[in-house]
């Protein structure tokens, strides 16, 4: 299990290269923004009209897409720096709020109020998890938001040669991979690539009618909370 320490590392990191990584879109190929591009227009018609709890906003990219079609966003991160830029670029966004929320420690008043969620969405986080913080994260938002919310997983799919080199895998199954910094640091960070069976294995125990859709780059996993 990661500890509360190695969980400060990765904000920290995040908080680190907040400001280059809206920069990042620069070198992705014209495959890979083709696919990005499809997958936006496909989630943005699925959530539209929806009122949606965001983790892992990061610097609001997804938000400003899910925000022209979606009822209410609240938008969240637990990288102060993050949601910093966010809150920038989503400024003129009447419909979104934006929280500063660990995603694996929700606040008790995350589901609260008239207007409760009817669905979740999470872009890149969710490889990012251990498999132990998945499935915890799976549960509180099944014992938080109740049935029928739509859950939104995207991230990235293993593409040989354009995903970075796996560095390791560990005793729980979970791989990683090193990133570099804004300074050029090293950083060793989890990131899984979960196929179709295991996906659909972990989901089952909150969710129905599960359905995966993968691009060359990306997967997305949508279901209804049990």
């Amino acid at each position: 299990m990661e500890s509360k320490m190695d969980k400060k590392l990765v904000i920290a990191y995040y908080d680190g290269i907040a400001a280059h990584y809206d920069n990042a879109s620069a070198e992705y190929s014209e495959e890979q923004l083709e696919d990005l591009d499809e997958a936006r227009e496909q989630l943005a018609t699925l959530l539209s009209g929806h009122r949606i709890l965001e983790l892992g906003c990061g610097t609001g990219a997804w938000t400003e897409v899910l925000a022209e079609s979606a009822e209410s966003v609240v938008a969240t991160d637990a990288s102060e720096a993050m949601l910093d830029l966010a809150r920038m670029h989503g400024e003129d966004l009447d419909n979104v709020e934006y929280r500063l929320v660990d995603a694996l420690d929700l606040p008790d008043d995350i589901a609260s109020g008239e207007d409760k969620f009817t669905a979740v969405f999470m872009a890149g986080l969710w490889s990012r998890l251990t498999r132990e913080q998945g499935d915890a994260l799976l549960l509180s938002l099944k014992k938080r938001l109740g049935k029928d919310v739509l859950l939104v997983i995207f991230d990235d799919a293993y593409v040989e040669t354009e995903s970075a080199t796996i560095a390791r895998t560990d005793l729980q199954g979970n791989t990683h991979e090193f990133q570099l910094d804004a300074d050029g640091n090293r950083h060793e960070l989890v990131k899984n690539y979960p196929t179709d069976s295991s996906l659909r294995k972990r989901l089952d125990k909150v969710g129905r009618e599960i359905k995966i859709a993968r691009w060359e780059f990306y997967w997305v996993l949508t279901c209804r909370l049990k």
